[in-house]
C-alpha cells in the first residue's frame, strides 16, 4: 500500500506548512499574484500574505534521447499567517515574476516569529509569520516547462483548498 496522495509524482500530501520547510523548495516557481488580506475579526497582527503560484512538486530528470528536464508543477496558494513588518522591493519587471528561493531566518529581535525572505528574478519580499500553509489546488500535472497555462491552473485564486 502506498503512503502517496499522487503516485505519478511522488506527492504524499496535498496541504504542507513550515514543518515541512526542509523538504520544501520554490527555486523557479512562477508567481501569479500576490495578495495582503486582512482577518474579519480582531486578529493581531490583522494581516495576512497569500501568494498564487504554480508550485514545482518535482523536477523529472531527462530520459536519453531526451535532454531537457520535465516537471510535475500544480497550481497552488501559499498563506503567511498573521503577517507583519512586511516589506519588499519590484522592478524591473521585464518579466513575469519567478521565485528563486524562499529563506527561514532567526527572529531579529524578541519577538518568536521568524523573518521570511522571498526572494526572487526581480523582486524581494520580506515579512514577519509565525508560519504558512501551502495548498495545492490540483493534482500536479507533467509538463515539458515550469509553468502551468491559464487554461490548466484554472486562472488567478487565492483558494486556501487542497485537491487531497
Amino acid at each position: 500500500m502506498s503512503d502517496l496522495l499522487h503516485p505519478p509524482s511522488e506527492l504524499s500530501k496535498a496541504t504542507w506548512s513550515d514543518e515541512d520547510f526542509s523538504v520544501m523548495g520554490w527555486h523557479d516557481c512562477r508567481v501569479h499574484a500576490i495578495s495582503i488580506g486582512e482577518y474579519e475579526d480582531d486578529t493581531l497582527p490583522p494581516a495576512r500574505l497569500l501568494m498564487d503560484l504554480d508550485y514545482i512538486v518535482r523536477w523529472v530528470h531527462p530520459v536519453r534521447p531526451a535532454s531537457h528536464f520535465t516537471f510535475w508543477v500544480a497550481p497552488a496558494t501559499l498563506v503567511f499567517e498573521r503577517a507583519w513588518d512586511i516589506t519588499g522591493e519590484f522592478g524591473p519587471l521585464h518579466e513575469l515574476l519567478e521565485i528563486a528561493d524562499l529563506h527561514r531566518l532567526g527572529p531579529p529581535d524578541n519577538s518568536p516569529e521568524p523573518s521570511w525572505h522571498i526572494e526572487g528574478q526581480s523582486f524581494d519580499i520580506r515579512l514577519r509569520a509565525d508560519g504558512y500553509r501551502q495548498y495545492l489546488r490540483q493534482p500536479p500535472r507533467h509538463i515539458p516547462q515550469q509553468i502551468l497555462t491559464t487554461a490548466q491552473r484554472g486562472g488567478i485564486s487565492f483558494a486556501e483548498q487542497s485537491f487531497g
